[in-house]
């Protein structure tokens, strides 16, 4: 069974829900594609302000679908090529989606899964939760940028036992490298992720989208060249309506209501 990504709303917020429970979650190109379209079209919508992603039941992702990737063994290259570039198309526009979005992760967060939840924002996970690279298990390469995104975030040392030996890793000791910003009792990741998902929510949404773009950027960007970006965005930033009213709600000692 090839699983669905389940949408719905609450609030502000969309929820994407992993939807294949037989077989933990595991990925499939057509969740992949559910995932660009849904994203596409959030993105055009005033009336969303956060997503999350989730998982049905008590595992958050499983990472790919082992049966379907021994079947692709038999099949013409092109098949795995196009559903490998499906999944980071995925995760671009994740990365670059300009609306926060936030990982709640219960149970283990594997393979590809593991790098869905990298790709977010933010990763609130369950404290009983568990990530790793599994790839190496079964004699595979990672995906879904997870390498990427550890590299930048953990010392050399770390990332190499992690990608190397598929060690298990509880979310807490991913919470104390800052990998998990926060962590919920067992079964509570959702219900923390919607409360950190409202914070966010009362935000300026374009202050949102710009500040995850400086922090895209800042990836590849010299000094001089940020500090060019960072003017080009405090000055537009400034020029909005929601500066007016953030500023005048400050000195007004009142919340600040954003378009």
């Amino acid at each position: 069974m090839a699983g669905s990504l389940k949408s719905t709303c609450e609030g502000k917020t969309l929820i994407l829900t992993l939807s294949n429970p037989e077989f933990r979650n595991a990925l499939s190109i057509d969740i992949y594609t559910a995932g660009i379209e849904a994203l596409n079209s959030a993105e055009n919508n005033p009336e969303i302000r956060s997503v999350i992603i989730t998982g049905e039941g008590s595992t958050f992702c499983a990472g790919g679908d082992l049966q379907r990737l021994l079947a692709n063994r038999q099949k013409a290259l092109d098949v795995q090529t196009q559903s490998i570039d499906a999944l980071h198309s995925w995760i671009d526009s994740i990365r670059t989606f300009p609306k926060p979005i936030i990982a709640a992760v219960e149970g283990a967060a594997a393979g590809a899964g593991f790098s869905l939840a990298l790709a977010s924002d933010f990763v609130v996970a369950a404290d009983n939760a568990t990530f790793l690279m599994a790839h190496s298990s079964v004699a595979l390469s990672p995906d879904g940028g997870g390498s990427w995104a550890l590299t930048r975030a953990l010392p050399r040392a770390l990332v190499t036992r992690m990608l190397m030996l598929g060690e298990r890793m509880p979310a807490a000791s991913l919470h104390a490298m800052g990998l998990v910003n926060e962590l919920a009792p067992a079964g509570g990741a959702f219900a923390a992720a919607l409360q950190l998902a409202e914070q966010l929510n009362r935000r300026a949404p374009n202050i949102m989208a710009s500040v995850k773009e400086l922090i895209n950027e800042a990836q590849t960007n010299t000094l001089s060249e940020h500090l060019t970006s960072e003017r080009h965005h405090f000055v537009k930033s400034l020029m909005h309506p929601n500066s007016g009213e953030g500023i005048e709600a400050f000195l007004q000692k009142r919340k600040p209501q954003y378009t």
